[in-house]
């Protein structure tokens, strides 16, 4: 079993919780899980051990922290936009830099520093692979990179160019959030811009969060074969 502790890390903008997953013996590499939009929850607490149990030192930042913290059951989509209060891509930048603060004091450098996310976390991949020069960079169904959703999170797809951190974006055929064409020209335009690895893999039985074993929409075969190409992805990169 990994070690684990909640850390209290101080952001420019308030203190942040950070929930940490150490692995048995020395970690070769780091990485930073953000979360779905539901919070760091025992879900994304799970996942962060399960890399710690693949051999990093993995950290899932409380991106909630201006708005109150905590978690949002699936499916109580109610009390998920009061969560987002406070937040943008430059405030996302905020909590991700800090988390990899700890991780450079933890004696990693940024080339050997991964980040992976989930749902809206997907996304905050993608914004953090164009703004920061890291190891490697996964996002799960991460929505609003082609059409934006919400105005304090623009698309993103016009800065395929700019992006510094190889990126696996991995998707579902069946995510009623981000449609095929969406992903497709994601694909197009990376193929076109990118001046770095990337990658987009399509799982045509799969609707949005199949990687997410407490949801509904899980899907074993595609969150399996997500899970694999996400750690090849990690290790193929990472310094």
């Amino acid at each position: 079993m990994p070690a684990t502790q909640m850390v209290t890390l101080e952001t420019p903008e308030g203190s942040m919780g950070l929930y940490e997953a150490k692995p048995n013996g020395e970690a070769r590499h780091a990485l930073v899980v953000i979360q779905e939009a539901f919070g760091v929850n025992d879900h994304i607490q799970d996942v962060t051990r399960r890399f710690a149990d693949a051999g990093y030192h993995a950290v899932a930042p409380e991106l909630f922290h201006r708005s109150g913290g905590g978690s949002v059951d699936y499916g109580d989509f109610s009390k998920v936009l009061p969560k987002f209060e406070g937040l943008s891509d430059a405030a996302l930048l905020v909590d991700v830099d800090a988390a990899l603060d700890h991780l450079t004091q933890a004696g990693f450098e940024p080339d050997r520093i991964g980040i992976v996310g989930f749902c809206m976390g997907g996304r905050v991949t993608f914004l953090v692979a164009v703004e920061r020069a890291l190891g490697a960079a996964v996002g799960f169904y991460g929505g609003g990179i082609v059409t934006g959703r919400f105005p304090q999170f623009p698309a993103l797809v016009d800065r395929v160019a700019e992006l510094k951190t190889p990126w696996l974006g991995l998707f579902g055929d069946l995510d009623e959030g981000i449609p095929v064409d969406d992903v497709e020209q994601l694909r197009a335009t990376l193929d076109r811009d990118a001046k770095v690895d990337h990658q987009i893999v399509r799982y045509p039985n799969a609707g949005h969060g199949f990687h997410c074993d407490a949801r509904p929409s899980y899907e074993p075969d595609s969150a399996r074969d997500g899970w694999t190409r996400a750690l090849g992805w990690l290790e193929q990169h990472l310094a």
